[in-house]
Formats: structure tokens, sequence, C-alpha cells
């Protein structure tokens, strides 16, 4: 048997990363990461270490690591994610930033999710705004199954889960605010048949030749479901700030802009409806 630094370093190698073996050995090992520390001289049993290799051969040939551990770190969350659901990645918490402005804490308020997938965006509202009530869609009946199991596991009680193409599901129902992350990837795309992208649901990810065909269906549905003064929000590509803004501004939103990430690159653009 061999020692749990070996067996790490030799996965570090293969995966030509250390972070990716440290996940995977963590999660078969059942550990935090500050286990390593204390006990990289350890031995590791055949199990465990079979268990272990089969996890890195599927990395090296390319399953992405939130699928092979079934979990994924978003906003404060830890959610369990699936093939089901896209994975949550950390450009979407800049969509529940600016939600949050918007959602003042000390009052009451309805919030929708539209394609929520794992229930990242839905979820991570759902906590920082206790009294809000968010309702979260998905036309994938296993992705809105994750999402409800992430709620229920995080006992997050104020966020409720319908199974329908974006707004239809709700009926006609008013909200203060709609956040939506829509597929944005052109469907020729040559990331598409890349990376982790390959794995994850090509619904959630690509729409239409230019990318934007389910920002235009949310676009001209969303403000009729819209309270006066209610926004809409829309996660989007780095190079689709002024196309979104422009459908929103045709659509009749008013206070229309665009938020960047991190980086730098346009990522967020929303509306209001008047008053």
């Amino acid at each position: 048997m061999a020692d749990v630094r070996t067996v790490l370093a030799a996965a570090a190698r293969r995966l030509g990363e250390r972070v990716d073996a440290e996940a995977l050995l963590l999660h078969v090992l059942g550990r935090p990461r500050s286990w390593l520390f204390a006990h990289a001289d350890d031995e590791l049993d055949a199990a465990r270490a079979e268990a272990f290799d089969a996890l890195v051969r599927r990395r090296h040939a390319g399953e992405p690591v939130a699928y092979l551990t079934g979990r994924r770190g978003f906003w404060t969350l830890e959610l369990e994610v699936t093939p089901a659901t896209l994975i949550p990645r950390p450009d979407t918490e800049r969509l529940v930033e600016l939600a949050l402005e918007r959602l003042p804490a000390e009052r009451p308020a309805s919030v929708a999710d539209l394609g929520t997938g794992s229930g990242a965006v839905a979820l991570a509202i759902a906590r920082e705004r206790p009294r809000a009530q968010v309702v979260a869609t998905d036309a994938s009946e296993a992705a809105l199954a994750v999402a409800q199991r992430n709620a229920q596991r995080l006992g997050i009680a104020n966020v409720s889960f319908a199974h329908g193409d974006w707004l239809a599901p709700l009926h006609g129902r008013p909200f203060d605010l709609i956040a939506s992350n829509p597929p944005y990837i052109e469907l020729s795309d040559p990331h598409l048949a890349q990376g982790d992208l390959r794995f994850e649901p090509a619904a959630a990810l690509a729409s239409g030749a230019d990318g934007l065909d389910a920002i235009r269906h949310i676009v001209a549905d969303a403000r009729d479901h819209l309270l006066p003064g209610g926004w809409l929000l829309l996660e989007h590509g780095w190079n689709q700030g002024a196309a979104v803004r422009a459908l929103l501004a045709a659509a009749g939103y008013g206070e229309v802009f665009t938020a960047q990430d991190l980086e730098g690159r346009d990522r967020v653009s929303g509306g209001r409806r008047a008053g």
C-alpha cells in the first residue's frame, strides 16, 4: 500500500494539476482538505486507492470534478449537482449580488428564478433574504428534483419549485424581481465540444444561432410577470451586453444597464418595469 502523499502526487501528475486530484481523493475519503496536512503519511487501503484511481481515470478522460463528486460550492452553499444540471460557476454569483441589491432585507418580496438547474441562484437569494418568497422553474424534471433536494438538505424553506419552460408555470403571477441564468452560447461555438462543457446538458448551455433565443423569449414574456417597479436580471455572455440591452429597451424596460464580473467582462444585464 502507498501513502496518501505518494498516491496524491501521482494523480496530480496524471491530471496536470493538484486541485482536482485533492478534491477527488478527499471525496473518496470523506475528509476535509485540512485532513491532508496531518495525514499525508497515512497508508491508503486498496479499496479506497482503487476507487480514487477510477475517479482519476474518469477525470483524465474529461468528466467534470463536480459530477464525479456530486458537489459544487456556490455563494455560501454546498450544492448537489448531477449531469442533469449545469455546474454552478462563480460568475453567476454576480447575478445573485445584483438581485440582493434590489431586494431590501427588511421587507417581503416575491422572486422568480427561471431555469434554476441545481437551484443555485434561487437558493442563494432565499438564504440571504428570508422574508422573500422565491419560486424556481425548470423545464427539466430531473434538474428540478436536484434543486428540491438541495433546498431540503440546506433547510431553505422560503423557496418553491415549478416544472415548466421559463415563465410558463408561473400562470401570470407577478414578481418584484425575476432572475435567470439562461443558455446563451451560440450553437456553433466550438467550446461546446471542449472541456467540461461536453458533459453538461446542452439545453442549459446553447440557445440558437446567436445564443440569444432564450433571452429573447424571457425578455418578451417577463414584463407581464413583473410588478410595477420590478426588475428583470439576466446573465449572458461577455460579448452580448449591447444586444441584451437593446432587447430590453425595445421591450419597454427602463433603467437598462449592464454589470461586469470580477474580470471586467459584461456579465449581467437588466431592466425595470415602469411604475
